[in-house]
């Protein structure tokens, strides 16, 4: 298995809830958010898929 499929398990593991703080706390250039790079439509996609951000996750990571 490669680095990139490693990285799309990851992502494929991770809740809707780990998705939303890590989209507004990760670091800039963080390589999920790089879009010429294949996890940022993988991360965007599966995120949308979980709903994205709602107000009951806002509300969890305390964004309110």
């Amino acid at each position: 298995m490669c680095e990139t499929d490693i990285e799309i398990e990851k992502i494929n593991k991770m809740s809707q809830l780990e998705m939303a703080f890590l989209w507004r706390n990760a670091p800039a250039g963080h390589h999920y958010f790089d879009k010429t790079k294949p996890y940022h439509e993988i991360f965007k996609k599966r995120f949308n898929k979980l709903g994205g951000f709602t107000e009951a996750i806002s509300k969890q990571l305390g964004w309110e």
